[in-house]
């Protein structure tokens, strides 16, 4: 009866232990979460966007009613040495002081300003920009995630194969030197053996810094550790890009690629600067309408200062500019520079998007068949491998013979995981080059984990 309750407490401890590991296991939709709220980078693009935003609030702006106050209280002391004619002694005093208040309420509606309409268009095209901005920003973080996520397992898969092969080799040295002790090997065995060891613990030094770099790499992007990362499924099917086709993707890369729209974008901006330094010598046409008032306290002359006077104006103001010094003209000119400038950038990154494309393309293309080549080839090297063993064992073949076979296995392995990986990154860069990088190619990608 103890024996059953032990028995059972074991079951449920152990069952316990398996939902803990899985539960605190971290996949890439996982990692994605929290490098989006821990990385600055794009805590920053939030911040950016919404700062964008408000340029085409200004922009609605610049052509809206603009509604001023002015208000002023002041103290005069008003002296006068002229003669002035008995009539006029008695509204102008010679020494007089008080204190003024006046107050004015102005509203001016623009009628005709083109070069502020040319500021509302930029401005406009100013917060379109921000939001490209804003969604290269989360396609470069998806892009980073998968990168670092993938890497940390690629670094695993090496040094899981590095040890694997250290392991073996090690195997192989102890039974050279055992055959050797007991004068049925040769001393050639022996330091082959050490040889090809001390070759493979160089590579396990190497392979342990490569996964303190990767891990650390992710800790940096996500702020968690690399601990417990889910790896790729054992059954591992790539399927070819959809569609399948180049031209298609070149295409769609033209259209929606992050980086090429936002130097379409900067493009106009140039264009409408052109346009708004070209209509700034336009004359300006605005509506005015003011209400003002102005009074006194003390003795002061009316003609210094009237008591209780209020005005009301409504009417036109036509501003014709006639003359900046040659600003204007130097401004253009700069604009159009500029526009040259935004006009051969736009060229780059549309090159640049083709060949990223192109570059992805084949890295996905080719990563299907090259996947299923290796894993075949992995199960051709270990049937290769338990071959040149059993020939060993019946004296047809040598230690050196199973030491190469060994070689070609993991050698084969380590291919194969960096195919797999491959083929996975050009998938997400694939994406990423043509604007389509989002959660749901994400989660394509981490559907090939084995969750």
């Amino acid at each position: 009866m103890k024996l059953d309750v032990f028995m059972a407490r074991t079951a449920v401890a152990a069952a316990l232990a398996l939902l803990s590991g899985a539960s605190s296991a971290l996949d890439l939709m996982g990692a994605y979460a929290k490098a989006a709220k821990f990385d600055p980078s794009p805590l920053a693009a939030d911040e950016a966007v919404v700062a964008g935003r408000e340029k085409a609030v200004q922009g609605d702006a610049l052509l809206r009613p603009q509604v001023s106050l002015s208000a002023g209280y002041s103290h005069v002391d008003d002296k006068s040495t002229t003669d002035l004619p008995p009539a006029l002694a008695s509204l102008i005093k010679p020494d007089s002081s008080g204190y003024v208040r006046q107050a004015a309420l102005q509203l001016k509606q623009p009628l005709y300003d083109a070069k502020s309409a040319a500021d509302k268009k930029q401005l406009h095209q100013q917060t379109e920009l921000a939001e490209i901005k804003f969604r290269n920003a989360r396609q470069d973080l998806m892009q980073q995630v998968a990168e670092v996520y993938l890497d940390v397992l690629l670094a695993q898969e090496n040094l899981r194969v590095v040890q694997a092969e250290k392991a073996a080799v090690g195997m192989q040295r102890e039974r050279a030197q055992a055959r050797f002790d007991v004068g049925r090997g040769k001393i050639t065995d022996v330091q082959e053996t050490q040889a090809r060891y001390d070759g493979v613990l160089g590579k396990e030094v190497s392979a342990l810094s490569t996964l303190a770099l990767r891990q650390a790499q992710f800790q940096e992007l996500t702020g968690t550790p690399a601990d417990g990362l889910v790896e790729l499924r054992a059954r591992f099917v790539p399927v070819p890009p959809q569609p399948d086709n180049l031209q298609a993707w070149h295409l769609k890369g033209k259209d929606r690629n992050t980086r090429a729209q936002a130097k379409q974008s900067e493009l106009a901006i140039a264009t409408a600067e052109i346009g708004k330094h070209t209509l700034s010598g336009r004359p300006t046409l605005d509506l005015v309408a003011s209400y003002t008032y102005k009074g006194q306290n003390g003795g002061l002359s009316p003609l210094v200062a009237p008591d209780n006077n209020r005005s009301a104006v409504i009417g036109v103001q036509l501003t014709i500019p006639l003359f900046a010094g040659g600003a204007l003209d130097s401004r253009e000119r700069e604009a159009m520079a500029k526009r040259r400038e935004a006009e051969q950038e736009l060229a780059a990154a549309l090159r640049d998007t083709r060949l990223q494309i192109q570059d992805a393309f084949l890295a996905v293309k080719t990563g299907v068949a090259r996947v299923a080549a290796l894993e075949q080839s992995v199960l051709s090297a270990q049937t290769a491998l338990e071959a040149t063993t059993l020939g060993r064992d019946v004296g047809s073949r040598t230690e050196l013979d199973v030491l190469d076979a060994q070689q070609r296995l993991f050698s084969t392995q380590l291919d194969l995981a960096q195919a797999r990986n491959d083929y996975l990154l050009g998938r997400i860069r694939l994406a990423s080059a043509a604007g389509d990088l989002g959660e749901d190619e994400l989660r394509a990608v981490n559907s090939y984990l084995a969750h």
